[in-house]
C-alpha cells in the first residue's frame, strides 16, 4: 500500500491514552501497539518519494500525477524556493470539483490547503522519528487536539520533503510486523 492511501483506520486501531496526547508526551507504554513497535521508526515505514507540485500547476495535472502513483496527499512547494507551503488533498479535491468550486483548468492554489505557519508549532517528522511519536502526531497533532490523516516527512532541518506517510501506512507496517509474546 503506498504511503498515500486513502484507506481509514477504524477508530479503535490507534488507540491512545487521550492523558498522554493532550501532556503532549510520547510515553509509548500508553500505546497500544507500542510492543509492536520495537525501536521502529519512520524510515522503516519505507515511504514513497513525496509528489509535489506547484500552486501555478493546473489542477488536471496534479490529478493525473496524484491518480498514476495512488497517493490521496501531494505536497504543494513554491516554484523559486521550493518551500512547503501545502498540500492537497485528492478526495477533498475531487468533491470541490464535483461541486463545482473549482475546475481542472484552474491552478494548484485554488484548491490547495496552506500550512498556517503564524504562531504555530509544527512537529517535524523525518525519517528518524520513533513510530510511537508518529501515532500520537496521528492521533493528536501537534497540540494533541487536532488529529491528521497524514504527515510530511522531511530531513532533520526541515529543508527537504522527502515523503507522505498516512495512518494506513502504520497500521499495515504492524499487521505485515510479527509479534513475538
Amino acid at each position: 500500500m503506498s504511503a498515500a492511501t486513502s484507506s481509514r483506520l477504524p477508530a479503535q486501531s490507534l488507540e491512545f491514552s487521550h492523558d498522554a496526547a493532550n501532556a503532549g508526551t510520547t510515553n509509548p507504554s500508553k500505546s497500544v501497539w507500542a510492543n509492536k513497535y520495537r525501536g521502529a521508526t519512520v524510515e522503516d515505514l519505507d515511504p514513497p518519494p513525496a509528489l509535489s507540485c506547484k500552486p501555478s500547476d493546473p489542477i488536471s495535472s496534479a490529478l493525473l500525477s496524484a491518480f498514476e502513483r495512488d497517493y490521496t496527499h501531494l505536497t504543494v512547494v513554491a516554484q523559486d524556493t521550493r518551500a512547503l507551503l501545502g498540500y492537497l488533498n485528492i478526495p477533498r479535491l475531487k468533491e470541490l470539483l464535483e461541486g463545482g468550486a473549482v475546475t481542472e483548468e484552474d491552478t494548484v492554489d485554488k484548491a490547495m490547503l496552506k500550512f498556517r505557519r503564524k504562531g504555530r508549532v509544527y512537529k517535524v517528522i523525518s525519517m528518524d522519528t520513533p513510530l510511537e511519536e508518529l501515532e500520537m502526531f496521528f492521533l493528536g497533532g501537534v497540540n494533541g487536539q487536532e488529529p491528521q490523516d497524514f504527515a510530511v516527512v522531511t530531513d532533520g532541518g526541515r529543508r527537504f520533503v522527502l515523503g507522505v506517510v498516512t495512518k494506513s501506512d502504520l497500521e499495515e507496517f504492524t499487521k505485515r510486523r510479527p509479534v513475538f509474546a
